[in-house]
Order: structure tokens, then sequence, then C-alpha cells
């Protein structure tokens, strides 16, 4: 299987490789630097976040006082939702545009047959919620129980191995 590829296949599997990890430390280089600023309240509230959705920085305007405690937080969490929104859109372009780049390039099975794509292998990133905590927990409560194992070979965890195996001499 290996044996079939040539030096020049896998030398040109070598230089895409760097390329491609090339790319991605620019791209991770160029995410690290984004910053966004999200505004509520009509503009009286910014939040700034950075790269990683850190907030970095809150302003309010001159006339922010005529809002209540409860429209100014209302206002805070808005602001703060918007610039991490703007963050993710960008991140987001910014990997698709490395997908859309190692899309062109051959997978690894075209190079030595039988090898999994690991691409296919990856799992889907699960959604991330923006509820408040106390909506998070009504929604644990609501949602599937654990799974629960029937088919196993129950196991005393509370005994040593030695213990359960029944193996009286270990020292063959």
């Amino acid at each position: 299987m290996a044996d079939d590829i040539s030096i020049g296949q896998f030398t040109d599997l070598m230089e895409m490789m760097r390329m491609g990890v090339e790319s991605i430390a620019r791209a991770q280089e160029k995410q690290a630097l984004l910053t966004a600023t999200g505004y509520a309240a009509g503009k009286r509230v910014a939040v700034v976040v950075n790269a990683n959705n850190v907030v970095i920085q809150t302003r309010f305007s001159d006339d922010v006082t005529d809002l209540s405690y409860a429209e100014l937080a209302a206002a805070i969490t808005a602001a703060g939702q918007d610039a991490s929104a703007q963050i993710q859109r960008r991140t987001r372009e910014m990997v698709d545009e490395l997908r859309a780049q190692t899309a062109r390039l051959p997978k690894l099975s075209e190079f030595v047959p039988g090898l999994p794509d690991v691409r296919e292998m990856l799992p889907a990133r699960p959604e991330v919620s923006t509820a408040p905590p106390s909506a998070r927990r009504d929604a644990a409560e609501d949602a599937d129980p654990p799974m629960v194992f029937t088919d196993v070979t129950p196991w005393d965890h509370t005994r040593s191995p030695e213990q359960q195996s029944g193996v009286s001499e270990s020292g063959w």
C-alpha cells in the first residue's frame, strides 16, 4: 500500500501539508487580533470583545442615566451578544476560507488507499446557548435522561481488580 507512493507524490504531499499548516498559522494570528464592538440602547451602551469573546471594554454615553437598571442590564447583555456574534461571523468566514482552500487539496486516502478521511471523522460542534443561567437550568431539566447501558458486565468499583478477577496467583 504505502510502497505504491512515489517519492514525487510524497514530496508533493509534504509540501501541501506545509502550506496548509502555514495557512492555518496565518489565520490563527489574524483571528487572534479580532475585536468587535456591539451597541445597544440607541448606541448609549457599547461593549467591545476580543477574539475569544471576552469583554475587554464597556462604554456608556452621557445620556445613559435615563435607563433603569433593568434596561441598562439588558442593553449591556444585548451589546455583548452583538459583539460576540460579529466575532463568531468573522471567525466563521475565516474558517470557511480555510476549508475552501483545503477542499482543493487531495485527500490522504488518494495517496494511501484505505486511509480514512480525517475530515469525515470530526464531530460537529454543538450549538452554544445564549440564554441566561436560570433558563439553561430549566432546559436541562427538560433534556433527555442520561443514557443507561444494560448490556454490560457489572463491576464492583470498591474492590481492587485482583480481588474480583478470580485469579489466585498473579506470578505467571
